[in-house]
């Protein structure tokens, strides 16, 4: 038994309707089954179906009558057009009309069991995007990481823990990983969720401008200084300073902040009194701490005053399962602002993303979504929506098989198999699709075994 699902199927020929109510039942799902067109309809009034079995040709109330009415009143059925009289012509309206295939009659019974098999899983699909929409809600207006991740689970298990314990923290990981937010989210976790929370990247300041930026100046303290400027240790008294790219800052400087954090005091530049402060800090890097103290760009004893807690963010590629969910969540956050009615991400496209090894993290898909409902001119995003070399691994998928790197013949199969299935398996349309005649795709279909995956 493969699983559970609800399938109606219509046909008029009564020998061909017990055959694949049979299958069907064999295969474990709940089955409907009439001869009657009229009587689908009705039956679909009553009761929602995964997927609908139906012959295209039958008197009164055909195939696409009733592939219509499932797309008004279910739009998540899918249905599949069975037929005696199969045409190129007919096949095409069928799949421009919304039906998931098109197998023509006489059918084998393992193709049949296939396609329904692919349907219902499409069918699920779409109720897990549902519920990921649902899922997003959640996080609508609050500082939370968004994840389902088990080991992200974890990790926010810790950064619950810590939160309210005020111990400094360094936080490691890719760029894009969300280092940032996971500051902000231990932040407003801690009883400091009251006091201000500021960030300062230290590789984006010359040594001057940053010391100028965490620890201030007073009133004539060098050409230009005409007020007293308070840095950002001073103004994040009671609050958290998180330090991004904290490898990047100097060891002079490195000196002066360990000065801070084991005094609890800082001095502004210029000054001779030092200020009182009450600081929680969280470091962040992006390199491997223990290289970054053995070459020196880290001080070691830096290090030990801010890694009391130490928490590792994986990289986007290590947490797929979050991809559809955060897709989600950044459809949601982009279609409001620039008020559009984009609500879904079609399947080929969250297939498509959750084979990808996202170099850039968690911001490049925010950057793709954004650039997905900019572009998107109906409800739902696209892969013609996405980057082009994004969309060029549809078809380019150059992975290795069984630890080898596949050759080109095989890249070739996997390809035409690919096309043939899209296609319903029509031999004319395929050949169309793939820019060649009907006589080299049939010389090509013998030579790679692939005559059974194709009709005439």
């Amino acid at each position: 038994m493969t699983g559970s699902g609800r399938v109606l199927i219509v046909d008029d020929e009564k020998i061909a309707l017990k055959n694949l109510e049979h299958i069907m039942k064999k295969e474990g799902y709940d089955v409907a089954g009439t001869q009657s067109g009229q009587n689908a309809l009705k039956l679909l009034e009553e009761q929602q179906f995964d997927v609908v079995l139906t012959d295209l040709k039958m008197e009164k109330v055909d195939g696409m009558q009733i592939l219509g009415r499932c797309r008004e009143l279910y739009p998540d059925t899918e249905v599949v057009m069975i037929t005696g009289y199969a045409t190129l012509e007919s096949a095409v309206e069928t799949m421009k009309h919304g039906a998931f295939y098109y197998i023509a009659k006489p059918f084998k019974l393992e193709e049949v069991r296939k396609v329904v098999k692919e349907a219902i899983g499409k069918v699920r699909l779409k109720m897990e995007n549902r519920q990921l929409r649902d899922q997003v809600e959640v996080y609508q207006g609050k500082v939370k990481i968004i994840t389902q991740n088990s080991d992200m689970q974890r990790l926010l298990d810790m950064a619950r823990q810590i939160a309210p314990t005020d111990c400094n923290i360094i936080i490691t990981g890719e760029s894009g990983t969300g280092k940032e937010l996971f500051a902000r989210y231990i932040h407003f976790s801690s009883k400091r969720s009251e006091s201000p929370f500021f960030a300062i990247n230290c590789g984006a300041f010359t040594e001057e401008l940053l010391g100028n930026e965490i620890f201030g100046h007073e009133k004539g303290a060098f050409t230009g200084a005409a007020t007293v400027k308070k840095g950002l240790i001073e103004m994040a008294t009671g609050g958290t300073l998180f330090l991004d790219e904290i490898t990047e800052m100097s060891a002079s400087m490195q000196v002066k902040l360990l000065r801070v954090i084991q005094e609890r005091e800082v001095l502004r530049l210029g000054a001779t009194v030092p200020i009182n402060v009450d600081v929680r800090f969280i470091a962040a890097t992006n390199r491997d701490m223990q290289d970054a103290m053995r070459t020196g760009l880290l001080r070691q004893d830096l290090y030990f005053r801010l890694n009391v807690v130490s928490l590792h963010i994986p990289p986007l590629s290590e947490r797929k399962d979050d991809i559809p969910l955060l897709s989600y969540f950044f459809l949601k956050k982009y279609s409001a602002l620039m008020q559009k009615e984009v609500t879904e991400v079609s399947q080929d496209v969250i297939s498509l993303l959750t084979n990808y090894d996202f170099p850039g993290n968690v911001r490049e898909l925010e950057n793709i979504m954004e650039r997905g409902v900019a572009l998107c001119g109906g409800n739902t995003i696209e892969v013609s929506h996405l980057p082009e070399d994004l969309r060029e691994l549809s078809i380019k998928t150059f992975r290795k098989k069984e630890g080898r790197i596949p050759s080109l013949e095989e890249q070739e199969t996997a390809y035409i198999q690919w096309v043939l299935k899209e296609v319903g398996g029509n031999r004319t349309l395929a050949a169309q699709i793939l820019g060649i005649d009907r006589v080299s795709l049939w010389r090509k279909l013998k030579k790679l075994g692939l005559e059974a995956e194709a009709k005439e």
